[in-house]
């Protein structure tokens, strides 16, 4: 003896949608025969039920057929002499429950969004595929917080009246060894640290680039840092 459980649909207007989307029907001209017919084959695909569970699923089809019927039925006339359409009561819970089901995947879009911007150190539903011990690479950092100190770093460089013209010769390669290697001398620094002492903008803007470079290899991590306007930089020990 066993329960199956219908994992796949929250309920019957679920499952309704489902074969709307799937079969691109139109939800204010429902063809009630043929939905009633798919919605009956679901069912039989159960070979033993767990009422409590499935009991709105064969009240729904209890539902459907009725309206059925009256679809065969003559027309009913309202008090404005209009035909009343025996579907329109399940148009409107089926549209009704579209907007909160839409709702609830914006929500969830959003919360996960959120998660990404600010570092939880245990929650159950994050991936933990691809994600190194230490965890999340960027702990409540935000790109805000990266361009407020990548602003600061280049406005401390003195700025000059003359501009002599020089090769000056830097590369996202040579960046990336000069991170790597300050971060084998010491396991963690602050970026405003790190590019204390260079006089050139283009200088500044390559090692950024090279840090970012490194965060998305999974090779170092950025962490808050008590400096309002910096973060720190740690190495990611691999294996």
């Amino acid at each position: 003896m066993y329960k199956i459980r219908l994992n796949n649909f929250e309920g019957p207007l679920d499952l309704l949608l489902f074969f709307i989307k799937r079969d691109e029907l139109d939800i204010y001209d429902i063809p009630i025969s043929y939905i009633t017919n798919e919605f009956m084959k679901y069912l039989q695909l159960l070979e033993q039920l767990d009422l409590d569970t499935v009991g709105e699923f064969i009240l729904m089809a209890s539902t459907l057929m009725q309206i059925k019927v009256k679809m065969l039925l003559p027309k009913e006339i309202n008090e404005k002499g209009e035909e009343i359409d025996p579907r329109a009561d399940l148009v409107a819970a089926l549209l009704e429950y579209k907007r909160y089901k839409e709702m609830a995947e914006e929500l969830s879009i959003n919360e996960s969004n959120a998660r990404k911007l600010s570092f939880r150190s245990n929650f159950e539903l994050d991936s933990k595929e691809n994600i190194p011990e230490l965890g999340v690479l960027l702990k409540n950092i935000t790109i805000y917080d990266l361009m407020k100190a990548f602003k600061n770093a280049v406005e401390s460089v003195p700025k000059k009246v003359f501009h002599k013209v020089e090769l000056f010769s830097v590369n996202i390669e040579d960046q990336i060894n000069y991170i790597q290697n300050l971060l084998i001398a010491k396991n963690e620094i602050n970026f405003i640290e790190l590019v204390k002492g260079m006089k050139h903008k283009l200088r500044i803007i390559v090692t950024f680039i090279a840090m970012l470079e490194l965060i998305k290899a999974n090779k170092i991590g950025l962490k808050e840092s008590p400096n309002f306007n910096d973060f720190i930089i740690y190495g990611i020990q691999n294996g």
